[in-house]
């Protein structure tokens, strides 16, 4: 019988002290206020006789700005505490996730358990550049998250915190701060928490409205679903308002949008809002008579799902990004206000606003007159000239009054729009994608709607515009293979979202590859 080795260690005793340290995390976005919320809860603990210990890792690998705060908590004896400097997995009290897909994360790091964690998370979306870059849409379905979480977490409190705090003025610090406060799991009173903002002496009133707000809120036990997605509803569009001459006109485009039949009627009055808000009255006019056109000729035994599509896509394709655009756009109301909100400058404080312009030579000339515009864009020698002028990365300080009545002035000239190179070469290739919509519909109706779906793939300003044209012309190139076939359409549905997978076409390539295999087979049978 083998001895027992006197080498081996026996067992330690259980450490008491090590159940009274409560383990907490917050995940937060760059701007969320994390080290505000981590500074308010290290003066909580340290008002209520607690040793606490605070630390801060960096997380810009994963996502820009995010940042994870750990904290570490006991009641304070002769002896300190030692505490750790991270979290480790399944070793985590408490989970403050300032968006949801920070939640996510946490989870999927193994931070989130179902023996000891509470999930404390806002259900907004701050979205991650891995979601913006993809081409088509590549938001993260928050619906998922919240399934996991209610898995994974031993309690799961959850709401939109973000606009809790926005709608009292303050930021989403302050609204987590009362959530953790009204979740009980901290054994501080509340009176404590607000001492510690108090303490703070910036923007106390406001922080506090938040505060109660979140405390109340957890404290209910609230967990409210997003929708999908977004985790936001869609906002009602304006009512319009103006001169009484300009309203009635309006009012009867309305009326026109409303006779049409009642599977596009919705998507023709939106459509026709943005065109009108891109251009005026007379554009939104030329929008509705294309489409009275389609909706003549469309099938109502398919509920009128080209003249749906064709409504969505043509309004698409005439509010394109130009020079214009985007200088009104940069200019308005409106964006200083989102602005502001989205940063939430301290009360008193000068906001900056920094815009980035860098136009190519293409959108140079397509500022001017067709005519012109075509004789340089001709000339190699002219471009290479223009594009070595203006061609340079440029910052444009709005918030100052030159730089702001550039751009001003500059949005101000979309009244001549239609007349310039950049509005007659989008007028073409509207109407050429359109004709060759309707010359599949007549042949193959699913064909057709797929085809000005097709229209998806064409956005954005500069290179990105170029870059989306020249996958719609691939794909539209591989159609031209497949029309005839009885999965036509179902193939060209499959190169849109190859195209729409990621930005270097890889995927849309191998996607053409398929194409021009079988498509070559059928031509090799047919000469035989």
């Amino acid at each position: 019988m083998a001895k027992k080795s006197k080498s081996a260690l026996a067992a330690k005793p259980h450490d008491p002290a090590l159940d009274q340290i409560i383990k907490l995390a917050v995940m937060a976005v760059g701007g969320q206020g994390g080290g505000v919320l981590t500074n308010w809860i290290e003066d909580t603990a340290h008002r209520n006789g607690y040793a606490v210990q605070a630390t801060s890792v960096a997380g810009v690998a994963q996502r820009t700005g995010a940042t994870i705060y750990y904290i570490e908590m006991a009641p304070a004896g002769d002896s300190a505490p030692v505490f750790s400097l991270m979290p480790a997995a399944g070793d985590v009290d408490i989970l403050i996730a300032a968006e949801m897909m920070e939640a996510g994360r946490a989870i999927m790091r193994g931070f989130v358990t179902p023996d000891r964690t509470t999930l404390i998370a806002s259900s907004h979306r701050a979205l991650a550049v891995s979601e913006k870059m993809t081409p088509g849409d590549g938001i993260a379905d928050s619906d998922e998250v919240i399934a996991a979480a209610e898995i994974a977490a031993q309690r799961f409190i959850l709401f939109d915190m973000d606009k809790m705090a926005v709608d009292v003025g303050s930021v989403i610090s302050s609204s987590l701060f009362g959530a953790l406060a009204g979740s009980g799991t901290l054994p501080f009173a509340r009176e404590t928490f607000e001492d510690a903002i108090t303490a703070s002496g910036r923007g106390v009133k406001a922080s506090l409205r938040a505060f109660a707000a979140g405390f109340e809120a957890a404290s209910n036990g609230v967990v409210e679903a997003s929708s999908p997605k977004t985790g936001t509803p869609k906002a009602k569009a304006n009512k319009p308002s103006g001169p009484g001459k300009l309203l009635a006109q309006w009012q009867a485009l309305e009326t026109r949008a409303m006779a049409l039949p009642d599977g596009a009627r919705d998507m023709a009055l939106t459509g026709l809002r943005a065109v009108v808000d891109f251009q005026d009255l007379d554009y939104g006019t030329d929008y509705l008579e294309r489409l009275e056109r389609i909706a003549r000729d469309d099938d109502p035994q398919k509920a009128h799902e080209f003249t749906r599509e064709a409504a969505k896509y043509i309004a698409k394709a005439m509010a394109y990004d130009d020079v214009f655009r985007v200088a009104d756009l940069k200019t308005r109301g409106s964006r200083f206000a989102r602005v502001r909100g989205e940063i939430t400058p301290a009360e008193g404080a000068r906001m900056k606003l920094t815009e980035f312009m860098h136009p190519r030579a293409e959108e140079v000339v397509g500022m001017m007159p067709a005519r012109l515009g075509r004789k340089l864009s001709g000339s190699d020698r002219a471009m290479q000239l223009i594009d070595r002028i203006f061609n340079k990365g440029r910052r444009l300080r709005t918030d100052r009054l030159l730089p702001f009545a550039q751009l001003y002035i500059l949005g101000g000239l979309r009244k001549y729009r239609r007349g310039t190179l950049r509005h007659a070469i989008e007028k073409e290739h509207m109407e050429n994608w359109l004709e060759l919509a309707m010359k599949y519909r007549r042949v193959d109706y699913a064909l057709g709607v797929e085809t000005l779906r097709n229209r998806r793939l064409v956005k954005g300003y500069s290179d990105t515009h170029s870059r989306g044209l020249s996958k719609f012309d691939r794909v539209m190139d591989g159609v031209a293979l497949l029309a005839g076939r009885d999965d036509a359409a179902h193939w060209c549905n499959l190169l849109r979202e190859a195209a729409l997978a990621d930005e270097k076409g890889e995927q849309l390539e191998g996607a053409l590859k398929t194409v021009r295999s079988f498509a070559g087979q059928a031509e090799t049978a047919l000469s035989n």
